[in-house]
């Protein structure tokens, strides 16, 4: 590991339990920062009404750490929006924002519009899908953003246990995002869990960044803002254990193609071809081929869309 990795896994690593939630409310209170909290959401009835109500009971209820709580609907067939306006949250569905852009399909592209129906000088983001959760993931990632005024970025990091099996999952993380991140901007090699959807950063350093439309998200951003802030203004902290649901092995094959697709353009960025990616499934004749774009797609930056400018100034 570079020396300079090494220096920042020791000096901005830490864990849920160094920040405790009063300290954190008071910090809030005396940066007069506002947070708030989105959640982008596929068919996620399950569990979105659980994640929105721990929120609102731990930190709007019990203590006012979390400003604004937002589901943004990506076109759920469920009852996914229903579920979580009745545990409490706001809901806006994809295409009601900025609807001069067509929506296209892909977590990034819903990340990238909740700017736009968002207030918070802090955005932080936490997946729909999670199991037994805990505000901790919200307060562990909000918590340097309070209290160390030189971080802009910060992932939550944690166990991530496979279903069913002794095994780890993260297998994406491990077999893509973790050789390229090692081999071309080593600097991010200390990163626990690079890929993870629990992270928040500051509004002032989320608009200057394009968001990759699809899986590609998380490494995109997390890439950009080590090349827009440095790497001292980037965190993790440990939250604990992280459960979901897990997608099957086709569904980790398309996102590690995406993955890569969104670290290519990053270490090249010309006329690239779009890239397709084929998978095989058996049929009636034996294996057939099934072919799939590889989402490479990317938003531009918010500070450049007129209607965010417009709505910031106003």
């Amino acid at each position: 590991m570079l020396e300079e990795a090494e220096r920042w896994l020791t000096r901005r690593s830490w864990s849920v339990a160094d920040r405790p939630l009063g300290a954190l409310v008071d910090a809030k209170r005396a940066s007069g920062a506002s947070v708030s909290v989105v959640l982008p959401a596929l068919d996620e009835e399950e569990t979105v009404g659980e994640i929105v109500a721990e929120i609102r009971r731990e930190l709007i209820g019990k203590a006012p750490l979390v400003d604004e709580l937002v589901v943004v609907d990506s076109g759920s067939r469920d009852r996914t929006a229903e579920v979580a306006r009745a545990a409490g949250a706001r809901v806006v569905h994809r295409d009601e924002i900025l609807p001069r852009i067509p929506a296209v399909p892909g977590k990034g592209e819903v990340l990238w519009r909740s700017l736009l129906v968002t207030g918070g000088d802090i955005v932080a983001f936490v997946d729909a899908d999670l199991r037994d959760f805990s505000a901790d993931f919200v307060t562990g990632i909000v918590g340097p953003l309070l209290t160390e005024p030189d971080v802009d970025f910060v992932k939550a990091m944690y166990d991530r246990p496979l279903a069913g099996t002794a095994d780890q999952g993260g297998r994406v993380t491990e077999l893509m995002a973790r050789p390229l991140l090692n081999l071309h901007w080593p600097q991010l090699a200390g990163f626990v869990q690079p890929l993870g959807g629990e992270y928040a950063a500051r509004r002032s350093l989320l608009e200057r960044l394009p968001f990759p439309v699809g899986y590609g998200v998380e490494l995109g951003l997390l890439v950009d803002a080590l090349h827009t802030v440095g790497l001292d203004a980037l965190a993790q902290v440990d939250v604990g254990v992280r459960k979901h649901r897990h997608q099957d092995g086709q569904a980790l094959g398309r996102m590690a193609a995406a993955i890569y697709r969104t670290a290519q353009l990053r270490l090249a960025r010309g006329h690239l071809v779009r890239p397709e990616l084929i998978q095989f499934e058996r049929g009636e004749q034996g294996f057939e081929p099934r072919t799939h774009s590889v989402d490479t797609e990317e938003r531009p930056p918010m500070s450049g869309i007129a209607e965010y400018t417009a709505r910031r100034v106003a």
